[in-house]
């Protein structure tokens, strides 16, 4: 999975030159303060906070073998760069120090500590058998993008900013721009536009423009004028995270409300209910073991 959510850029500065040494990894570039880094498959995290460099850093020991590194997590309080939140569990840590992760879970905070002051990045390394890294980029131009993070079978629920573009079937597919989540997220956007089919909740309340199309037996697609004239917000109802909603699987999200800036609203009417989609399981993270810890070697010489 790609370590974070959201549409951030990146180049190849692998092996660039540094005052330590050669770079060792991936800095994914002008993040938001506290954005979520999220694991890139299933396994076991170890905090390191003793490297004035990296500050705040984790390392994510991966069920396949492969070690990875997040460094310059966040260590402030506020966006003032002040320091005085330390490397702990809620200011540069999302989960306790060896808890066992899910592919997507949260495990950390964006931030500047280490000698990244004032630029909140995120340095990610890649290391195969816990042994030398290797260049991270073809792994992150190859990781899947999920949609929101979240440890599988917790609690959940999404709002999605998008255009209208088919409706009926109580179904409705939406170009999705942005997607916030709860609990502790924020709109954040996604990579160009994606394409998200959420199911519509049998009492839900939508917005009076669409509630004709998707009142509809079956799903057509809405006349492109009237879709790209207006963006609409769907809100998903609580659920248990599975690897299809993590995914924004077809049939996978289920909308409760569905509303327009300056819009009305309306009951949704009777509609078939979507078919259920055959589960598709992101790795095998659905069913964590313990991973043992290897040696924690020392891999921060290519900060």
């Amino acid at each position: 999975m790609f370590p974070l959510i959201g549409d951030y850029p990146y180049t190849m500065n692998f092996g660039d030159s540094r005052a330590q040494g050669s770079h060792e990894g991936i800095d994914i570039e002008r993040l938001p303060w506290r954005a979520p880094a999220v694991a890139a498959e299933a396994g076991k995290v170890k905090w390191w906070t003793t490297s004035a460099r990296a500050g705040c850093m984790l390392y994510l020991y991966g069920k396949s073998g492969t070690t990875y590194l997040y460094i310059h997590l966040n260590n402030d309080l506020t966006e003032a760069s002040e320091d005085r939140g330390g490397c702990k569990l809620g200011v540069a840590f999302a989960v306790e120090d060896g808890a066992k992760v899910t592919a997507g879970q949260q495990i950390g905070f964006v931030g500047d500590s280490g000698d990244a002051e004032g630029n909140h990045h995120l340095h990610f390394e890649v290391h195969p058998g816990d042994g030398a890294a290797v260049n991270p980029f073809p792994y992150l131009n190859a990781a899947e993008r999920l949609l929101f993070p979240a440890r599988l079978g917790t609690w959940f629920s999404i709002g999605l900013r998008g255009s209208p573009v088919a409706a009926g079937g109580g179904t409705l597919e939406l170009a999705v721009t942005s997607v916030r989540w709860w609990p502790g997220g924020q709109w954040t956007p996604v990579v160009g536009t994606r394409p998200v089919t959420v199911s519509l909740a049998s009492n839900a309340i939508v917005d009076s423009t669409l509630a004709g199309a998707l009142s509809r037996p079956e799903l057509r697609s809405l006349q492109a004028r009237a879709a790209a004239d207006a963006t609409v917000s769907a809100f998903t109802r609580r659920a248990r995270v599975t690897p299809e909603a993590l995914r924004g699987a077809p049939g996978a999200l289920v909308a409760a409300r569905v509303t327009r800036t300056g819009g009305t609203t309306v009951p949704l009417g009777p509609a078939a209910p979507a078919a259920p989609l055959a589960p598709a399981p992101i790795g095998d993270e659905d069913a964590v073991t313990d991973v043992a810890l290897p040696g924690t070697g020392d891999h921060r010489s290519g900060l």
